[in-house]
């Protein structure tokens, strides 16, 4: 008999969205299995016939790879797919996908700057943003005002916020001196503006905010702000290991691509030398 799945499961993985945004989809009626109208709850096999929005829905096939960009989000840019106000979002400098979408590993604010991950694997972006995989992010932020490391200790231990406890589990020195300071801070959710909001809650102001690592992921420094870099398949497998997935098993990189991906990494080091 073929194992059974949860629907929203199916679909994120075919890459249609995150397992919330199928989730709302399926609660809308967008989605159907077999030619009858799906519902929360639904499980379903390889055997069944998935429509999304009218479209039949192919699960990934073996030959589609599971693929995650890093994107280094300048500021000014929003998370959305679109913008009413004609704001430049972070999806429109990534590479089109023959199949599927990009999805984002969470969220970074409009005035916020640094490593944005994305994947065409919705079930690997849930399970990176799910706080039970209690994954790290890193930050460094400047921050006006006084810190002090009783300040310092009320932050890691545990901070009351609007939407509860949050705290941060590490907080290093980093450039500056006085009122004007810099600090690397480690998070272990993806609440909305929490970094922020930590240390706002101490009557300090944030004025620069740059996420520089997500789980063991760090922005290369030759992919300058604007710029992406696809990560190679074990750093995927890794990524994978540390979402709690099994790592997919690749088909060896063709040479054309291998081809492709040193051009790419060759163009992008040589725009980062001629800008330093």
């Amino acid at each position: 008999m073929a194992e059974d799945e949860k629907l929203q499961k199916v679909l994120a993985r075919a890459g249609l969205g995150s397992r919330r945004e199928m989730e709302r989809a399926i609660a809308q009626g967008e989605v159907m299995v077999n030619g009858q109208v799906a519902s929360l709850g639904d499980r379903v096999t390889a055997d069944d016939k998935l429509t999304f929005r009218g479209k039949k829905v192919s699960d990934q096939p073996e030959s589609e790879r599971q693929r995650v960009l890093l994107y280094n989000k300048p500021e000014g840019e929003i998370c959305s797919r679109s913008d009413p106000e004609g704001r430049r979002t972070v999806y429109d400098r990534l590479p089109k996908l023959n199949n599927g979408r990009w999805i984002s590993v969470g969220r970074l604010d409009f005035n916020t700057s640094g490593l944005l991950l994305f994947t065409n694997d919705g079930e690997l972006a849930h399970k990176l943003m799910h706080p039970s995989s209690v994954i790290d992010r890193e930050y460094l932020v400047r921050i006006q005002g006084t810190v002090d490391e009783d300040m310092k200790k009320r932050l890691i231990e545990g901070v009351l916020l609007d939407d509860g406890v949050a705290k941060f589990t590490d907080i290093v020195d980093g450039a500056g001196e006085g009122k004007n300071r810099w600090f690397y801070c480690v998070v272990m959710e993806g609440r909305n503006r929490e970094v922020r909001r930590l240390w706002e809650s101490q009557g300090v102001k944030v004025s620069r905010l740059k996420r520089v690592r997500y789980g063991n992921i760090f922005i290369p420094s030759h992919v300058r702000v604007g710029q992406w870099v696809e990560l190679m398949p074990r750093e995927v497998s890794d990524l994978c290991l540390t979402a709690g997935i099994t790592p997919p098993k690749y088909k060896a990189v063709s040479p054309s691509e291998k081809q492709a991906r040193e051009r790419r990494e060759k163009k992008l080091r040589s725009r980062g030398h001629k800008r330093s």
